[in-house]
């Protein structure tokens, strides 16, 4: 409102970046058999990324007579073939379930605790707070892989866009033109002893020839 009163048109696109960005962020409610925490604050994609994960993935109870840890996460057809060779053996089998998916909620988030709660700390020390950022950042020991347009800039790289991103970075671009092409000159080969004998052959062949028809 405070634009449009000044009489500064908005599109509707910047609002939906904006809208986008608050409710980017799910809280953590179940953490289920993922290593998330309960109350955590994760990105939408990264969630949904994790619990994919999971899929054909069961949760080990007991190991049996297996060389697996309980509380681990193994392939369910790992654990079938582990179990069909220890009933050869007649030892104790794997107790397994199906692994349980993280749950969340949706949470929407302020302008300034969307900012702040980028994966980047560089991005986000750029806004507010930034000795609180990066003081935080530093504690945890967290690394920055520069994957977004705001930290490359900061940092002086190349932003990953257009031509920039890292599936173009090796491409050899070159000219529309047709290359000009010189051609060698050709050097001639000074003719060998035996090429000149059957030279010389060959026009006394040609004489005698020319003496017989005569």
């Amino acid at each position: 409102d405070v634009y449009r009163l000044q009489g500064v048109k908005i599109n509707d696109k910047h609002i939906e970046i904006i809208v986008r960005q608050m409710m980017q962020k799910v809280r953590v409610t179940d953490p289920g058999d993922n290593h998330f925490l309960e109350g955590d604050y994760v990105d939408k994609a990264k969630f949904e990324d994790e619990n994919r994960k999971l899929e054909g993935m069961v949760f080990i109870e007991h190991k049996g007579d297996s060389k697996l840890k309980n509380n681990m996460l193994s392939e369910k057809k790992k654990a079938k073939e582990i179990n069909t060779e220890l009933k050869k053996k007649e030892k104790k089998t794997i107790e397994f379930r199906d692994a349980e998916p993280a749950l969340s909620e949706p949470v929407l988030l302020g302008i300034t605790t969307a900012s702040l709660s980028t994966e980047s700390f560089i991005s986000a020390a750029s806004f507010q707070e930034t000795t609180k950022v990066l003081t935080d950042a530093a504690i945890e020991g967290k690394v920055d892989h520069l994957l977004g347009l705001k930290e490359n800039v900061i940092m002086g790289h190349l932003i990953p866009a257009g031509t920039g991103l890292k599936k173009f970075r090796e491409v050899l671009v070159t000219s529309k033109k047709p290359s000009r092409f010189v051609e060698k000159p050709v050097v001639q080969e000074e003719p060998s002893d035996e090429m000149k004998e059957e030279e010389v052959v060959l026009v006394k062949k040609a004489r005698k020839k020319s003496k017989v028809t005569a």
